[in-house]
C-alpha cells in the first residue's frame, strides 16, 4: 500500500455545515487532513476547498466517491495527477534587534518575502511559495527567534485552461 500526498479541489455550496460534513467524511474514513482551505469563489454562493491528505490511491478513490454524495458537494476533482499549481502562505515574526535585524531582511529578500511589520523588537514578514520553500524559509529563521506563525495552508489551481466550475464534468 502505497501512501501519498492527494490533492483535492472541491466545489461546495457556500452554507453552513459544508466544511464540517466534508472534514468529518475524511474522519470517518480514517484519512488525516494535512492542509484544508476553504474561501468563496468568483460565485458568492460557492466556496472552494482545498484539501491536501495523504493515503493510499484507492482509499482517495473511496473519498471522492463519498464526497460526490454530499448533498453540499457541487464537484470534485483530484489534481494529484494533473500539472497544477500549489501555494501557501505564511506571516512570520521573528525577534529582531540592532545587530541581527540587516541578515533578517537579507534572508527575506532571498525568499522574495515581503516585510509587513517592523517593532523594536520584532520584524513581521509574509511568504507565498510552495510548502518545501516556506519550510526552508522558517528553518533559516529559526536561530533569530521565530516568536509566531501562521500559514494558509495549500491552496492549488490546475494549469493551463483547465478550471473547475459548477458545470465542470465529473471527473473519471
Amino acid at each position: 500500500m502505497l501512501m501519498k500526498k492527494h490533492v483535492l479541489a472541491v466545489l461546495v455550496e457556500n452554507r453552513a455545515g459544508a466544511l464540517s460534513r466534508v472534514s468529518g467524511l475524511f474522519s470517518r474514513r480514517g484519512f488525516n487532513i494535512d492542509s484544508l482551505t476553504v474561501g468563496e469563489t468568483e460565485n458568492p454562493a460557492v466556496s472552494r476547498m482545498t484539501i491536501v491528505a495523504e493515503g493510499d490511491d484507492a482509499a482517495l478513490e473511496q473519498i471522492i466517491k463519498q464526497l460526490d454524495k454530499l448533498v453540499d458537494v457541487i464537484v470534485v476533482r483530484g489534481l494529484s495527477g494533473a500539472s497544477y499549481i500549489k501555494r501557501e502562505i505564511m506571516l512570520v515574526k521573528v525577534q529582531a534587534d540592532e545587530k541581527n535585524r540587516s541578515n533578517i531582511v537579507e534572508i527575506a529578500a532571498i525568499f522574495r518575502s515581503r516585510i509587513i511589520d517592523i517593532s523594536p523588537t520584532t520584524i513581521t514578514m509574509e511568504a507565498t511559495g510552495s510548502m518545501e520553500k516556506i519550510d526552508s524559509f522558517l528553518q533559516l529563521l529559526r536561530p533569530y527567534g521565530v516568536l509566531e506563525t501562521a500559514r494558509t495552508g495549500s491552496v492549488a489551481l490546475e494549469r493551463g485552461s483547465s478550471v473547475l466550475t459548477v458545470d465542470a464534468p465529473p471527473q473519471s
